[in-house]
């Protein structure tokens, strides 16, 4: 009975030991806010996917610093005033070490000082406002900045790929779409390039004859559309009905399927720019490709292989720094030379950062590299 009594009282300290270690290595909470549902669904699906294929190759490899990795996903429906609640529940919770997120710039900078207050880290891969990162000292952007996306799209794609003098401008009325208009606008002039018509439209627009209709009174030889995939292909039908013979090309945005599939022939030879592209031939980037193939039952664009990288490169910043909110934002500010699936990525002092493009376009329904810079 001493025997069987001495057994069990080890079993049962063994057993608690095991507990209290357990207990004692909660996993790496991460924070991801994303439209996964809404107009920008697609982009917060690819959020989700790409950051989480990063998670379990970390957990794979023993986590970070012998801790595995959670992600704690939350819908902003690219909703500004959704991010900035989402911000408010991340910030609160003391298990959350750091965030990914959002897409759009407005929703980021909606949230951003909610963030900045509580001193967590709040890592964009795809808000391009030049206003975002400057915003706060814990705020990061990986995808490059309207100040060089917008020059690039005025020079290498209006005057030197598709040749033209007179364009036109159709964008979208918030943060991203204003300073996106702007920078290319500003571009246009030192390029010998002139702007005969810009205007805006609202959020969730879905008729938009009215304001082509006036554009094409102006009579540019191309038009840049400052938008989102969906709202793309939509003016890109409706100037096909119109039968309105102009050029389209549009910033990093429209890099999407969903283009492809929602805008059809209307969007054949339609131009953009990219720093990330399927037919990149390093097998690191193949085998991302074909990962989240496996994962999607679709290829990634950009902002997919965006979000993957901003997972990886915040991975190095814990691994580095360890869990204190602090520590991770001097880690990643720190970063440079870091080579991710979308190229070498090193933090500007204001925490975003310079990227070198590719033009792409639509052809027979595909993305194709036409030219790098």
């Amino acid at each position: 009975m001493k025997r069987l009594f001495s057994v069990s009282v080890v079993v049962c300290l063994l057993a608690a030991m095991a507990l209290v270690a357990g207990a004692a290595e909660p996993p790496v909470r991460i924070g991801l806010s994303a439209p996964i549902t809404g107009n920008y669904a697609e982009y917060g699906q690819n959020f989700q996917v790409s950051v989480q294929m990063a998670a379990d190759e970390i957990n794979a490899k023993g986590g970070l610093r012998g801790r595995k990795v959670e992600i704690a996903v939350m819908d902003s429906k690219g909703d500004p005033k959704e991010s900035a609640l989402i911000a408010q529940k991340f910030v609160e919770d003391r298990t959350i070490v750091a965030t990914i997120g959002d897409f759009t710039s407005s929703c980021c900078l909606s949230a951003a000082p909610i963030y900045e207050r509580a001193g967590l880290v709040q890592l964009s891969p795809t808000a391009s406002s030049p206003d975002f990162a400057p915003s706060g000292d814990y705020m990061f952007g990986i995808v490059g900045t309207q100040d060089a996306e917008g020059p690039f799209n005025a020079k290498n794609i209006a005057k030197d790929y598709l040749k033209v003098t007179k364009v036109a401008s159709i964008y979208i009325n918030n943060d991203w779409g204003v300073v996106t208009n702007d920078r290319f606008v500003k571009a246009l002039r030192p390029n010998g390039l002139e702007l005969v018509a810009a205007e805006p439209f609202m959020e969730a627009e879905k008729d938009f004859t009215a304001v082509l209709t006036k554009i094409r009174r102006a009579n540019p030889e191309a038009l840049f559309v400052a938008a989102m995939y969906n709202e793309a292909a939509a003016i890109a039908r409706q100037v096909q009905k119109m039968g309105w013979n102009v050029a389209l090309f549009a910033p990093s945005s429209v890099f999407s399927s969903q283009l492809l599939e929602l805008g059809g022939d209307a969007v054949e030879g339609l131009a953009t720019n990219a720093f990330f592209v399927l037919s990149d031939p390093d097998p690191v980037v193949q085998k991302y490709i074909k990962d989240f193939e496996a994962r999607a039952k679709r290829f990634p664009n950009l902002h997919a292989a965006c979000a993957y990288d901003s997972m990886m490169i915040l991975a190095a910043a814990i691994e580095k720094a360890g869990f204190d909110r602090k520590a991770i934002r001097d880690a990643l500010a720190a970063t440079k030379g870091y080579m991710g699936v979308t190229g070498e990525i090193t933090f500007t002092p204001v925490g975003d950062v310079v990227r070198n493009y590719k033009i792409i376009a639509v052809e027979k329904g595909e993305w194709v590299v036409k030219k790098g810079f």
